[in-house]
């Protein structure tokens, strides 16, 4: 695929000498909707870093019927979207040829800046969001983007939410399969006090047997900002509790004969879930080119699930309770240098402190049999950053970059009392450069080089045995791509992409232990197309295609029959597109497509492809007068059959997706 290399390039050259340029781009961020940007006087947002960055704006969310914000992502391109369909394991998105099984997590959660990623990098604190309450999603792909280390493999996805502003805000939604939908957002700002408050509560019976879950979450944000606004201070604290049943997985001969039914043996099937994060947020701008800003924050997480996988399987209860603390600070200074155009430097520090246990036992109908695992275990991380937007001319922008982190930590195994210490990572270093150069308005070229890393997870960082000492997995990706604005409202991106990991390891996720192994030297690569239109002032168009490719280089030592393989669950081809037209002065209508290509479920490939899907969404909204509107959707409009599948000693595990729904929901906004 790659012997072609030098060929896109001089595409991408020619495509830029044809156009006729109305406007000048100065990063290589794409953006959907309406964002409100950071001023430049402050930090350097994330439209900075010079790779494949995706910015969604509130009036793309808002109006969203999704049972899980990670659904957002539909939206975004390039993004995989792995649907478990289990109760409070309900999917989860990926990027950069990563599958979402869960054994490599590889995309940093921040909400409102914080760390959101459990432990093994899995994202439940997404579920704390709804769609009144986000304000952008920012979407940052690549090795290159030095302000975060830990889970930082591919990429990383920021969610803004609602701060400052007067407003009252209220949706009422309901649909198939007895889905209940509320949500209550409330803005006041006044006297350089911003207070911000929302509810949510969903409810439904689920589109298959045994499967009803309720959930509540809320959170108050408050914001003073003194001294003529040079300063800000806040306080964020959300909380969020959901009880699920799960309908269980179902055999090939199951599925044929009702992909709707629940099988006998997940009756007791389910999971409960608490979650709360606590954050204080300070920013100090101490003149027109110094600029301070830290945050502090607690997050935990309380989370049961009781499950039975059949096929020969032992039913399990698991359990995991995680208390996260850190610290993050950015100092950004923007010096007069002579004979440069501009210039701005960053650096930053952050510390996290982690308190897991992870308990599993074996059980019958939720009653407890034995217990398989009972881990406590200490995982800390300190990094730090230092980044350089230099720019010699008005068109030129080079980004050298350099991020460094450490771990430390221990983990006792409290059903034998056995300590055990951290490996010795050492010192992590992650060299980064990026560059842009904008050769004609409206058009810029842009590469970048950098490393990123992946450490263990679970008792995989601890040093067990002689033989489970491990090295970091270094990470080490390049991007070359075409950012285009050829007219007014037409804006565009054509990127070629590469990252190769030099010991990739995978959690197990079905052992008792809660290690990993060795997956080996991967290598995965790919091409991305994203176009958004807007013609005229009532439609816009949008279509987002990325091919991709997986192997395995170098196969780890467990399984040397996954050597020259491709990855498991990654499909070669993932495709979002759509359609916004507003046919009448209140009336608004869309069409969205998602689509990806089929993937093999094992690393040796020895088994048929699943997971190919197209699914066409519709839907409507209608302007009543100035604060009430009615949306409309049917989402998997055509009814298409389509299943998340996963396999394990012969066996296929398939878990249906939704068909046809609709849904109706009331807007008010004052």
């Amino acid at each position: 695929m790659f012997r072609i290399k030098s060929s896109v390039c001089m595409v991408l050259l020619a495509l830029g000498s044809l156009a006729q340029a109305v406007e000048s781009g100065e990063d290589s961020a794409v953006t959907l909707g309406e964002v409100r940007v950071q001023s430049a006087a402050g930090g350097l947002p994330a439209r900075s870093v010079l790779s494949s960055v995706n910015l969604l704006g509130s009036d793309q969310i808002e109006n969203q019927n999704i049972k899980a914000p990670w659904q957002l992502f539909n939206l975004m391109p390039g993004v995989m979207m792995t649907e478990f369909g289990m109760g409070t394991t309900s999917g989860k998105l990926s990027f950069r040829a990563f599958n979402g099984e869960g054994e490599v997590n590889a995309v940093k959660l921040l909400i409102d800046g914080i760390p959101s990623n459990s432990n093994d990098g899995n994202m439940p604190y997404l579920d704390m969001l709804a769609p009144l309450d986000i304000e952008s999603i920012e979407l940052v792909k690549g090795t290159n983007d030095p302000r975060y280390g830990l889970h930082n493999i591919a990429g990383n996805a920021n969610l803004t939410t609602r701060i400052g502003g007067n407003y009252t805000r209220a949706r009422i939604g309901l649909g198939s399969f007895a889905t209940r939908d509320l949500q209550l957002s409330k803005g006041i700002e006044e006297n350089g006090l911003a207070q911000n408050y929302f509810l949510a509560y969903q409810a439904g019976d689920g589109w298959r047997d045994h499967a009803f879950s309720e959930k509540f979450s809320g959170a108050g944000k408050w914001f003073f900002s003194p001294n003529e606004g040079r300063s800000n201070f806040g306080l964020i604290v959300r909380a969020y509790q959901q009880v699920a049943q799960e309908a269980g997985y179902l055999s090939p001969a199951q599925l044929r004969a009702d992909q709707r039914q629940s099988p006998a043996i997940n009756e007791t099937d389910g999971g409960e879930r608490k979650m709360q994060q606590v954050s204080l947020h300070a920013d100090h701008q101490f003149s027109d080119r110094l600029y301070a800003s830290a945050k502090a924050y607690l997050n935990h997480i309380d989370d049961r699930r009781w499950l039975d996988y059949g096929q020969g399987t032992t039913p399990q209860e698991r359990a995991i309770q995680e208390t996260h603390k850190g610290v993050i600070g950015t100092l950004t200074w923007r010096p007069v240098v002579s004979g440069l155009y501009d210039l701005a430097i960053e650096s930053g520090v952050d510390a996290e402190w982690q308190d897991n246990r992870s308990q599993r036992y074996t059980i019958s109908q939720r009653v407890r049999l034995a217990q398989t695992r009972d881990q406590q275990f200490d995982f800390n991380i300190a990094g730090a950053f230092v980044q350089a937007v230099i720019r010699p001319t008005e068109n030129l922008k080079i980004v050298p970059a350099y991020r460094v982190d450490t771990l430390n930590g221990s983990y006792l195994n409290q059903l034998t009392g056995v300590r055990y210490d951290m490996n010795d990572y050492g010192v992590i270093g992650q060299p980064k450069l990026s560059a842009l150069y904008t050769f004609a308005p409206g058009y810029s070229v842009y590469g970048n080089v950098g490393r990123s890393f992946q450490v263990g997870v679970g008792t995989g960082s601890y040093h067990l045995s002689a033989l489970a000492a491990q090295e970091p997995s270094l990470n080490d990706g390049w991007e070359a791509g075409l950012k285009f604005k050829p007219l007014a409202g037409v804006e565009g991106r054509l990127a070629l992409w590469e990252q190769v990991a030099s010991n990739e390891m995978r959690r197990m996720l079905m052992g008792a232990s809660n290690d990993v192994e060795a997956i080996g030297k991967t290598r995965r690569q790919g091409i991305d197309l994203e176009l958004s239109v807007r013609a005229g002032e009532n439609t816009r168009i949008w279509a987002f295609y990325s091919h991709q490719d997986s192997k395995i280089l170098q196969a780890g030592a467990t399984e040397p029959a996954a050597q020259g393989r491709q990855i498991d669950h990654v499909p070669h081809y993932i495709v979002s597109a759509g359609v916004e037209h507003r046919l009448l002065p209140a009336l608004r209508v869309s069409a969205t497509v998602n689509a990806q290509g089929a993937y093999y479920l094992e690393r040796t490939n020895v088994t048929e492809k699943f997971g190919a899907y197209t699914l066409l969404n519709l839907s409507a909204n209608y302007q009543l007068n100035r604060t009430t509107s009615l949306d409309f959707q049917v989402r998997n409009a055509t009814d298409e059959q389509y299943d998340y599948v996963w396999y394990s000693a012969g066996n296929t595990f398939h878990s249906p997706g939704e068909g046809r729904s609709f849904f109706a929901a009331l807007n008010l906004a004052y």
